[in-house]
C-alpha cells in the first residue's frame, strides 16, 4: 500500500515538473575539429524553478552540472569529462557555464581519442529537477585535413594594393591552431589563419601556401599571386618629375634675373656718383672776385677776359684803366 502511494506521489511530481519549461539547448548537434585545436560546445539551459507536492510549492535549485562522453543519460556513476562535484578536474575540459542557465563546454588541444558525443546534465536539490538532453553534440576530429588558400582579391593585383589570404579547411574548426605560411616553399614569419599583404610590391609575387603548424602533410595547394606594375602610378611619377624639373628651371631663371637687376642698379648708382664727383668743380673767380662752384645739372660757363686798346687821341685825355669786357662762353656737356 505504501509502495503504491509512493509511486502515485512521484508520478504526480513528474507530471507537474513536465508541465513547466525545463530545457537544455545545444547551439549545434554536430561539429568537426582539427586535431590540436580548441573546440567550443555552446549550450544553455532552463532549470525547473519549483514543483508542487501535497499542495505545497517546493522551490528547486541546481546544485550539480555535468558533461559526459558517449552516455545517453549521464547519471549516477557515469564517467564525466566535467563534474562540478569532483575535485579531479581535467584542464583539457573547461566548463564556461554556471548554475543559472549557461552550460558551454570548451575542449582544448582536442585529440582523435576525444571524438565522441557529448551531453550535458543538470541536477537539482530534488530529483524532480534532474534533466539530461539525450541529443548531445557529436564531435568529429580530423587528424590531417587538407588546407586551402583563398584570396580576398583576384590572383592578379597591382602594386600599392592590399590583399588578404585566408587559410581554411573543410567545415572542421581549427581554432587556436598554429597556422604556418609559406611563399615559394620558404617559411614566412607571419602566423594565423589570415595573411595580410600590402602595400604590394613586385617582390610579393609568388606561390603562397599554408599548413597546420609543422605538419607538412597538411600543406595546402599553392595560391599564385602576381603583382603587376601600376602604369598609372608610373605616369604620375613621370609627371611629378617633369613638374619638379620645370620648377627648378623657373627658380633658376628668377634668381638670374634678380642678380642682373641688382647688378644694373649698382652700376647705375656707381655712374651717378662718378658724375656727381666730376661735376663738383671750382670755376674761376667771377666779376666780383668770388670763386664759383657748379653742379653737373647747371650749364658749364667759362669766363674769358678781353682787353681793348684805344688809339691815342689827338688830344690828351685823362688816363683811364684799360677797359675790360667779360664775355661768357657757355659750354653744354
Amino acid at each position: 500500500m505504501q509502495v503504491q502511494q509512493l509511486m502515485i506521489v512521484w508520478s504526480f511530481k513528474l507530471l507537474l515538473a513536465g508541465a513547466q519549461d525545463r530545457t537544455i539547448t545545444y547551439l549545434f548537434t554536430r561539429t568537426c575539429a582539427v586535431e590540436g585545436s580548441t573546440v567550443l560546445l555552446p549550450c544553455s539551459f532552463t532549470p525547473l524553478k519549483s514543483f508542487i507536492i501535497d499542495g505545497i510549492n517546493v522551490p528547486l535549485k541546481i546544485i550539480r552540472v555535468r558533461w559526459c562522453r558517449n552516455h545517453p543519460v549521464c547519471q549516477g556513476d557515469t564517467p564525466s569529462v566535467f563534474d562540478s562535484d569532483s575535485l579531479d578536474v581535467d584542464p583539457q575540459f573547461q566548463y564556461l557555464g554556471d548554475m543559472e542557465g549557461k552550460c558551454t563546454l570548451q575542449i582544448s588541444n582536442i585529440q582523435l581519442k576525444d571524438e565522441a558525443t557529448y551531453r550535458f546534465r543538470m541536477e537539482a536539490n530534488d530529483s524532480a529537477g534532474h534533466f539530461t538532453n539525450p541529443t548531445g553534440v557529436m564531435v568529429q576530429v580530423e587528424g590531417n585535413p587538407v588546407m586551402r588558400v583563398a584570396g580576398s582579391n583576384n590572383s592578379e593585383v597591382r602594386e600599392g594594393q592590399t590583399v588578404s589570404l585566408q587559410c581554411s579547411t573543410s567545415p572542421c574548426s581549427f581554432h587556436r591552431v598554429n597556422i604556418s605560411w609559406f611563399r615559394d616553399d620558404h617559411a614566412l614569419p607571419e602566423a594565423g589563419p589570415t595573411l595580410h599583404l600590402g602595400p604590394l610590391t613586385a617582390k610579393d609575387s609568388g606561390n603562397y601556401s599554408c599548413a597546420l603548424g609543422t605538419r607538412t602533410q597538411s600543406r595546402s595547394d599553392p595560391f599564385s599571386l602576381q603583382v603587376e606594375a601600376d602604369s598609372e602610378g608610373e605616369t604620375s611619377h613621370r609627371i611629378l618629375g617633369v613638374a619638379v624639373a620645370v620648377l627648378v628651371v623657373v627658380i633658376a631663371l628668377a634668381a638670374l634675373m634678380l642678380f642682373l637687376v641688382i647688378k644694373r642698379r649698382r652700376s647705375a648708382v656707381s655712374r651717378s656718383a662718378e658724375q656727381r664727383h666730376r661735376g663738383d668743380v671750382v670755376l674761376p673767380s667771377g666779376p666780383n672776385g668770388e670763386a664759383q662752384r657748379t653742379d653737373q645739372n647747371v650749364e658749364d660757363v667759362s669766363y674769358a677776359a678781353v682787353h681793348f686798346k684805344q688809339k691815342k687821341p689827338s688830344r690828351e685825355l685823362q688816363p683811364h684803366a684799360d677797359d675790360v669786357v667779360y664775355s661768357a662762353v657757355v659750354t653744354r656737356g
